[in-house]
């Protein structure tokens, strides 16, 4: 795999640095992107990336917060690549331009097509607020908390909120 460092410009090939996992909060974990990376990937302030971590990857983008790029990082995350706040790492992130998809159950779906614009709203959010909608309905223990949280997510898309 060929290594792209930082001060090369807009590859598709991975960009490696190093950094210290920050955490604040109880939970929230993150890893700041330096601006040279953002600028070398050529998609942005917010481009999507693929992210190596301790032979773990996963896709995320690049946010800004607090004037600095960050990239989030789960507890799912964090557990897979077996690192927490404070541990310094080698990352590695790649521009990622494949389509973001979303797989919609299909008792979600039908609920969609059958309410108004709501599908139409739905398909417009990103693939992060989908996936919201889809997690909470795949999460649930008892098909009536199913039931209730398709009935939750189609009200809230038929009054184009995303949350």
């Amino acid at each position: 795999m060929t290594t792209k460092h930082a001060s090369d410009q807009q590859s598709p090939s991975p960009i490696r640095f190093r950094t210290v996992i920050e955490g604040s909060g109880k939970n929230n974990t993150g890893i700041v992107v330096p601006a040279e990376v953002v600028t070398a990937l050529g998609h942005g302030r917010r481009p999507p990336v693929r992210v190596g971590l301790n032979g773990h990857t996963y896709r995320s983008t690049v946010a800004v917060m607090g004037g600095r790029s960050l990239i989030s990082l789960s507890a799912e995350n964090r557990t897979k690549a077996g690192v927490g706040a404070g541990d310094e790492v080698e990352v590695e992130v790649t521009l990622d331009l494949e389509p973001r998809v979303v797989d919609v159950p299909e008792d979600l779906a039908r609920a969609l097509a059958g309410a108004g614009d709501a599908r139409a709203f739905f398909d417009g959010l990103s693939p992060s607020q989908k996936s919201w909608h889809v997690l909470q309905v795949e999460g649930a223990k008892t098909p009536e908390t199913r039931e209730r949280r398709i009935a939750k997510s189609v009200s809230l898309l038929e009054q184009h909120k995303a949350r």
